[in-house]
């Protein structure tokens, strides 16, 4: 799998800060838009280990995504996996999107694609971008 978009996508929305920041949904945040135990208030990251960690969580959301949505293939995988990155697995898993894109309806899919642009109960204009990219690739 060449994860070369999710990459692409990723650094494109995210951006890189090596100091711990809330998001606007309230979560503690570093890296390439990285969450996790390793996240909290006062640790700082290199950009080495934004740059690691950035490689692991790609991979792990593009299996992930696959996993959910096994006919996907490489920038419609990829840009599949950029919104579980941003929204985690989880949302993937029981959202209609799924539903649409395991049942081929790739228009349906970018339909769904665009009503995923909240954060912290505002839309925000950068989600709105990220998802008309990620509708792009389908």
């Amino acid at each position: 799998m060449n994860l070369e978009t999710l990459y692409w996508l990723v650094r494109q929305f995210e951006g890189c800060r090596l100091v711990p920041y809330l998001c606007p949904a309230g979560v503690w945040t570093c890296g390439w838009g990285s969450t996790g135990p390793d996240v909290f208030p006062g640790r700082a990251w290199t950009q080495e280990y934004a740059d690691w960690r950035l490689e692991q969580d790609a991979r792990k959301f593009a299996y992930g995504a696959l996993i959910l949505c096994p006919k996907l293939r490489g920038d419609a995988l990829c840009a599949i996996a950029d919104f579980a990155y941003n929204l985690g697995l989880g949302r993937l898993k029981t959202s209609t999107l799924r539903r649409r894109l395991n049942a081929g309806d790739m228009r349906g899919a970018r339909i769904e694609l665009a009503k995923w642009v909240r954060g912290g109960g505002k839309i925000l204009p950068g989600l709105v971008r990220r998802r008309a990219a990620e509708a792009a690739f389908l």
